[in-house]
């Protein structure tokens, strides 16, 4: 079945097994390239900056920092250093594409003057959603104004191994474990795609650009480094293809594994190496192998908790705040629930129309902290959720501004926690115990892209934070800096899309107390 809208062809496909999906793809590239990348990093001396538009882009890294401020100064300190990498956080998918790209915009700017500076080149990669939400080509072509340097194309790559996100024969799929399999939805045909601020139709990634660009890049103008250059030709082919492009052409890579991304990459900087240059637009996974960084093993309750001196100190339960309204937080949320009525974890819808309601939502607000705080100091895991109906506005505009006004409820639930001891008024605390270190949280964890954003930046003063790896595939953890609200905390980034219906429940009950 075959549709037509706004000028673009769109096919309609039904899921299929991954396995007969690739009955035909030639099989991998048979070398591991990853010793040549860490080779030609050593040779190209250029730092990767990542532009995040939202806290989960760090999925798959670790190790590397988090800067949620963007001065000359800040940013030349990061390209002075020798981590692989630097993350900028944006947060421009909570925004108006106009307020979206005055940031970008701003923030490429900065970075011409501090590489100026320091006398060091970047690799920008733009960071954004595998199931193709975010500002584009928006995002993309402020960056490319404001850093007023040649480029030769755009790369999208939103292929993202561990949420099962799959790029085959320019083909975009979302993809889900069932008994018999992995089975592959088209990107266009699922929950992700009627989106109510970055909804889109179109499931082959040439027709995409198509579609986001309004026709102002036809899909027929858009390269494609395919899996036969990528598995037949290896490196050496996408480099070749790679050179015959110029003035800023859009390219998609195919992408099926991580061994598809690393060929790719290593042709990518072969190119680089020839004098090419490249922006690109990806998601997750392209980045750990931009930057070099090789993969680690998930990290442990010990890992999270002991090793950063809070297990010894903390006694209070863990946060957990659900924002997202994606169907798949759902699902994990309802599977959190379901223990509240035999662990030690207690929950606390916040009202979601109530935040909206100027007239209502400090009321809101104040209920919720006071539950919290109590149950918090008891040794109880909390977990505060906004109701589950989702609130639309009549345009994408309206519904970015709803998101905005609920996420800014969590943000200031977090900020009013006071988490003293019932029985000590202020006055009778001296001044050193205001904030007792016992008196925290032991980990925070926020699920969602807005959520997680807000909550760092606004809700715990993160300016500059650490990497430490994944709790799970694809959810990575930070420790905060000695900035923040509560120094040294673990902070779960959950994305919304991200894991099986039992995936928040398994990192809730790995870190519970006694364990």
């Amino acid at each position: 079945m075959v549709r037509i809208c706004r000028g673009w062809q769109v096919i309609d496909m039904p899921p299929i097994l991954k396995s007969q999906l690739l009955a035909d793809v030639p099989p991998e590239w048979p070398l591991d390239v990853f010793p040549d990348i860490q080779v030609a990093l050593r040779r190209d001396g250029r730092k990767v900056v990542v532009l995040d538009d939202d806290p989960t882009g760090t999925q798959t890294v670790h190790g590397v920092p988090v800067l949620t401020e963007w001065s000359v100064e800040r940013l030349s300190n990061e390209l002075r250093s020798d981590l692989p990498c630097v993350y900028v956080l944006t947060n421009t998918r909570a925004m108006p594409l106009v307020q979206a790209q005055a940031l970008n915009a701003e923030i490429g700017q900065n970075l011409v003057q501090a590489s100026r500076q320091v006398g060091r080149e970047m690799v920008l990669i733009s960071r954004s959603d595998s199931t193709l939400r975010g500002h584009f080509p928006g995002e993309t072509d402020a960056l490319v104004a404001a850093m007023s340097a040649r480029i030769d194309g755009t790369l999208i790559i939103p292929a993202f191994m561990a949420g099962l996100r799959r790029t085959i024969n320019d083909v975009h799929y979302v993809g889900t474990m069932r008994e018999d399999g992995e089975w592959l939805t088209p990107a266009g045909e699922t929950e992700f795609a009627q989106d109510k601020a970055f909804g889109y139709q179109a499931s082959n990634l040439k027709a995409w650009v198509a579609e986001k660009s309004a026709g102002r890049v036809s899909a027929d103008a858009v390269g494609a480094i395919t899996l036969d250059h990528i598995r037949r030709g290896g490196p050496d082919a996408v480099m070749r293809y790679l050179m015959q492009m110029q003035s800023n052409r859009v390219c998609i890579v195919n992408a099926v594994d991580e061994r598809d991304l690393s060929v790719a990459v290593l042709g990518i900087m072969r190119a680089e190496q020839a004098g090419r240059r490249y922006l690109f637009r990806t998601a997750a996974s392209f980045v750990q192998w931009r930057a070099g960084i090789a993969s680690r093993p998930l990290l442990s309750r010990a890992d999270l908790l002991r090793d950063n001196g809070v297990d010894a100190d903390v006694k209070t339960g863990g946060l957990i705040l659900v924002g997202s309204y994606v169907p798949k937080t759902s699902a994990q949320l309802a599977a959190l629930l379901q223990r509240c009525a035999t662990g030690n974890l207690y929950a606390l819808e916040i009202e979601a129309t109530r935040l909206i309601d100027t007239d209502t939502c400090a009321a809101e607000i104040a209920r919720v902290v006071q539950q919290a705080d109590l149950q918090l100091q008891q040794g109880r895991d909390v977990v505060i959720y906004t109701s589950r109906a989702l609130i639309s506005g009549m345009s994408a505009a309206d519904n970015l501004m709803i998101g905005g006004r609920v996420s800014a409820g969590l943000v200031q639930v977090v900020q009013q926690l006071s988490l003293r001891p019932q029985e000590l008024r202020p006055q009778e605390l001296r001044p050193q115990e205001l904030r007792p270190q016992s008196l925290r949280p032991r980990y925070v964890l926020a699920k969602g892209g807005i959520t997680s954003s807000d909550i760092a930046t606004i809700g715990l003063g993160v300016r500059r934070a650490m990497v430490l790896g994944q709790i799970l595939p694809g959810v990575p953890v930070w420790q905060l800096g000695a900035e923040t609200q509560w120094p040294g905390m673990p902070y779960i980034v959950f994305p919304g899309n991200v894991g099986g219906e039992q995936a928040l429940l398994d990192v809730v009950t790995n870190l519970a107390q006694g364990i």
